[in-house]
């Protein structure tokens, strides 16, 4: 038996479940969040509590038994605390702004880069520290690595897009003399 797979989830007060054959369903006061059912994984409502369970012990089967009971996990958190990534912008001159669904970063580039925020997706930003917030935790974080990506922090001297808490490995320059 999965480790994992044989937790039940706990549902909260506020949220609430739809299992239909092929998708299941969360809602919550976060948003609505749907799944589509894995094959041979079947998923039981038993009070406040979802049960994941599965047809035989095949490999494959059991592969997918943890993974569908983790995904519903996560969308039961989300539509309930929601999901949250910090990012920093370190460099001089680099700055950010928000504007509706837009954020304008300037990078360094001879040009603003424009990133759309995918419906679902909010954004916050205080002084250097940007702030991506959603009910999808695959999509939060796929967002703040799409980001990330745009300027990604150079080992010389840290500049750029990094998660918060993030550890950065700097090289020292060209005279190989350790600078701190």
């Amino acid at each position: 038996m999965s480790r994992v797979g044989k937790l039940p989830v706990q549902i909260p007060s506020g949220v609430s479940v739809a299992i239909e054959p092929g998708k299941i369903s969360v809602t919550g006061p976060k948003g609505t969040l749907t799944q589509f059912t894995m094959p041979d994984i079947s998923i039981k409502q038993e009070g406040e509590t979802l049960v994941v369970g599965r047809v035989s012990d095949q490999p494959k089967i059991r592969s997918k038994h943890g993974l569908m009971r983790a995904l519903l996990q996560n969308m039961v958190v989300g539509v309930s605390e929601g999901y949250s990534k910090k990012l920093e912008l370190t460099g001089v001159g680099f700055r950010m702004s928000l504007t509706g669904n837009d954020l304008k970063l300037g990078l360094g580039f001879s040009h603003e880069v424009v990133y759309k925020l995918p419906e679902g997706v909010t954004a916050a930003i205080e002084q250097n520290t940007l702030t991506i917030t959603g009910a999808d935790k695959q999509q939060v974080g796929q967002v703040a690595a799409e980001i990330r990506a745009l300027k990604k922090p150079e080992p010389y001297k840290g500049k750029g897009i990094s998660y918060q808490g993030e550890r950065i490995l700097r090289k020292s320059g060209k005279s190989g003399k350790e600078k701190a």
